[in-house]
């Protein structure tokens, strides 16, 4: 079985691509939204957060503090880092153990920071889907209801957009200038004539 990454800037629609392929059949492990159960659920994980980032991390029922949490990363880029590097190798123990449970041709993960994190390096290839800036700032703000600002600042967080679709095997256009479904069709016939050859 191959293992697929989905990837692009904040805004760029790679959950809107990665549910096109969930109607196809493919099973997506969204890596931002398991993060969040692990961090809760994974205890040796439970355990380093604690140690690293104290006991206030998490309230009396065991629910994670976010904005505590959130306080002390966003202001310091180290103490982010040292979360990232926490979460991100559970991240990956979780979609390995979550992709030998599937039974389909190749699987999907789709994570924001697949090249940030390196957990590129886990899988067989990877699929960027990219849309101009001034597009995603407008989708982002509308979505989120956030300033220009604060998106700007959460893109600034991220490598730059088109470096992502260099490092990229596949690119998929979502620009609104292209339709989507039939790249997403081409790209899942390609992805299951690999998979038919590397079995």
């Amino acid at each position: 079985m191959l293992k697929i990454g989905i990837t692009g800037g904040i805004g760029s629609g790679k959950s809107t691509v990665s549910k096109i392929f969930e109607l196809l059949g493919v099973p997506v492990y969204y890596a931002d939204d398991r993060a969040k159960d692990i961090m809760v659920r994974d205890q040796i994980l439970v355990a380093q957060l604690k140690e690293h980032f104290g006991p206030e991390t998490y309230d009396a029922n065991g629910a994670l503090n976010r904005k505590y949490l959130g306080n002390i990363v966003f202001n310091d880029k180290e103490k982010l880092q040292l979360l990232n590097s926490l979460v991100h190798p559970a991240t990956i123990r979780d979609s390995d153990q979550w992709a030998s449970e599937q039974k389909t041709p190749y699987v999907l993960k789709e994570a924001a920071l697949l090249f940030e994190s390196e957990s590129f390096h886990h899988l067989d290839r990877v699929i960027g889907v990219y849309a101009p800036q001034p597009l995603r700032i407008q989708r982002v703000m509308k979505r989120d209801n956030v300033t220009r600002e604060e998106v700007l600042a959460r893109i600034q967080k991220q490598i730059d957009e088109r470096i992502k679709m260099k490092l990229s095997d596949y690119v998929i256009y979502n620009d609104e200038q292209q339709l989507v479904i039939p790249q997403v069709l081409k790209l899942h016939q390609q992805l299951l004539e690999l998979a038919a050859r590397q079995a």
